[in-house]
């Protein structure tokens, strides 16, 4: 038998966030390439694709379940209940012997991974730890990191594109009004494919048309540019310039959620089909280019140190009004110029001048604006039910949360304590998304243009749609799911995430649904803190205290009907449907929404100022 020394090294796993999303968490099947045996890793066997995301090459036999997993999925499916106790074998050559890293890293055998051994599952689960561990420094906001968040500036920094130029927001004018005007989705997913009129041709046509509908508007905007572009309609020698345009719009998009509600879908659909084969053949040109971000603008010009400096958090950070006296504001409104001016002239060099510096600032302090706008609600509401109700204990009945299935439209029977943990948990989720909303809608951006995974045009029940699955999106899902179960210490219901199926038939309709979150927390948040200026009025201070027992009676009257039936798994149109899933947990807050008007506190909320969950106040 061979000896410990004898056996083949591998190299310290890659734990990065790109490796996970791409399969490659604790992948300890990579042999040096010293090994003898090298020349069998062709032949090696992981053809065969995980059971459950159906993207990776299956890793992992679970003898118990008897399917075959990647390590990553294998983790999510096997992390709590009696499926945590289940052995994975691994699914190596037996050519291969691999020796794994022992408790303190080095590369000795605490388990002999000789053709497909059983190997621990608690072992197995402690590495997962340890990958998880790794990324938390990536998934937890600035605000919360004890030392100075210098790495986190640079990891966060890859998913922050860039702010708009001046010019750029011309050609963004520009590419809105071209889709605007375009009827892409009707003429390409609408119309029957014929022999006469080919899906290919259509595709190709409606792109040219949208290109020259963009040409045409450029003379407008620049005559010379725009002559240049319609001389000899030759758009092969523009492609840069179509590239440039369609980057604007999905960088525009990710910075700003609630812009190009209409069109961006339209846009993604578009450089979507013109990713396929016959269609880049007729085409003879690419629509897609990287999204440009601070990252890479930096890195492009080697000045990545200047995300480490200690200046940058004061720099970028958002000034809260909210509070605090004028001078405090005055004060850290100029430290902030201060150390703007100073990081520009610091990392100043050739090709880097201090405009692009501040450039790239200002688009890191535009990420940390939209992370306290979007999860500050959410924040509130967790202080909102920590404060008004106790997580076992219940005094009378208007502290209870219990709900019971078929009951004022509730599809599950929790108890008290159960449905408390389960709305912390779920509100803590919603957290956890949307601190990582920019790097999910990269990783949507990248999923919807794959050329790997094609989608299908299918009836869903709510109209046709484009059903893709998203690796990388439903990866990345599953890591907060992972963080957000650790942050809350259990799990209440399933933490199933839906992708490429009728309830979500892509990413967009996805990271879409998870945008919302904010528009339905921030009308709630405003009524409560409306509430006490509202009784300022001797009437309505009546009013309320004749009606609802004045100002924190009808607080915990809204929250605790907020709580028990925004999270009741109720809003499916089938009874089946909905229920306790991550994505049907929003859905029965959806659901909640749509029956406020009925609620005996709706007068509230119309005279604290509420309109709609649309974001307009």
């Amino acid at each position: 038998m061979a000896s410990v020394n004898d056996r083949a090294k591998v190299d310290v796993p890659d734990l990065s966030l790109h490796s996970i999303l791409d399969g490659n968490i604790n992948s300890l099947a990579r042999v040096s390439s010293n090994n003898k045996h090298n020349e069998d890793d062709a032949s090696h066997p992981l053809a065969e694709l995980c059971a459950e995301c159906e993207d990776q090459p299956a890793q992992l036999l679970c003898e118990t379940c008897t399917d075959r997993f990647c390590e990553v999925c294998f983790a999510v499916l096997h992390r709590k209940g009696a499926r945590r106790a289940h052995v994975p074998t691994f699914l190596y050559s037996k050519s291969n012997e691999i020796s794994t890293p022992g408790p303190h890293g080095d590369m000795t055998s605490d388990v002999n991974m000789r053709g497909g051994e059983k190997r621990s599952s608690d072992h197995f689960c402690v590495e997962v730890e340890r990958a998880l561990a790794q990324i938390a420094l990536i998934t937890t906001p600035a605000k919360e990191l004890n030392s100075a968040p210098r790495e986190w500036f640079v990891e966060r920094s890859k998913y922050i594109p860039m702010r708009l130029t001046e010019d750029e927001r011309k050609y963004l004018h520009l590419v809105e009004a071209a889709l605007n005007v375009s009827e892409y989705t009707e003429k390409v997913d609408i119309e029957p494919e014929s022999e006469s009129s080919p899906k290919a041709k259509r595709i190709v046509h409606q792109i040219r048309e949208l290109c020259a509908t963009m040409s045409g508007l450029v003379v407008s905007l620049n005559y010379k540019q725009g002559q240049a572009l319609i001389a000899d309609r030759d758009f092969k020698a523009n492609e840069n310039f179509f590239q440039q345009i369609f980057e604007i719009g999905r960088r525009h998009k990710i910075m700003n959620p609630d812009k190009m509600r209409t069109t961006y879908g339209k846009l993604m659909y578009l450089l979507q089909d013109s990713q396929t084969a016959e269609v880049k053949e007729l085409l003879e040109l690419s629509c897609i280019k990287p999204i440009i971000t601070v990252y890479s603008v930096l890195e492009e010009h080697d000045a990545l140190e200047l995300l480490r400096d200690d200046l940058v958090p004061t720099a970028t950070k958002a000034i809260v009004a909210e509070g605090r006296s004028m001078e405090e504001i005055l004060a850290e409104r100029d430290a902030k110029d201060i150390a703007l001016a100073t990081l520009a002239s610091r990392y100043e060099r050739e090709g880097l001048n201090q405009e692009r510096i501040r450039q790239c600032l200002y688009s890191i302090a535009d990420n940390c604006g939209y992370l306290r706008v979007n999860s500050g609600p959410c924040e509130k509401m967790i202080e909102y039910l920590e404060r008004y109700f106790h997580p076992t204990e219940v005094l009378d009945e208007q502290s209870s949360l219990a709900i019971e299935d078929g009951t004022d439209g509730a599809r599950l029977s929790h108890d008290h304590e159960k449905q408390y943990a389960y709305v912390i948990q779920s509100m803590t989720l919603w957290r956890e998304i949307l601190n990582d909303m920019f790097r999910l809608w990269t990783l949507v951006d990248e999923d919807l243009l794959s050329e790997r995974v094609p989608y299908r045009l299918c009836d869903t029940g709510q109209g046709l749609n484009r059903m893709q699955d998203a690796p990388k999106t439903t990866r990345m899902m599953h890591i907060i799911v992972a963080n957000a179960e650790k942050n809350v210490g259990s799990w209440v219901g399933s933490s199933a995430v839906h992708m490429a199926d009728d309830s979500v038939p892509n990413a967009l309709m996805f990271i879409e649904k998870y945008s919302q979150i904010y528009r339905i927390f921030l009308p709630v948040c405003n009524t409560l803190e409306q509430i006490p200026k509202l009784v300022e009025d001797p009437d309505l201070s009546y009013y309320v205290d004749n009606k609802f027992g004045g100002v924190e009676s009808l607080r915990r009257e809204i929250l605790r009907d907020f709580f028990r039936h925004a999270f009741d798994g109720s809003g499916a149109g089938s009874y089946f449907d909905a229920g306790s899933c991550i994505d049907g947990r929003l859905t029965s807050t959806w659901e909640w929404c749509s029956l406020l008007e009925k609620k005996r506190y709706y007068s509230i909320f119309l005279l604290t100022g509420f309109i709609g969950f649309d974001g307009d106040w």
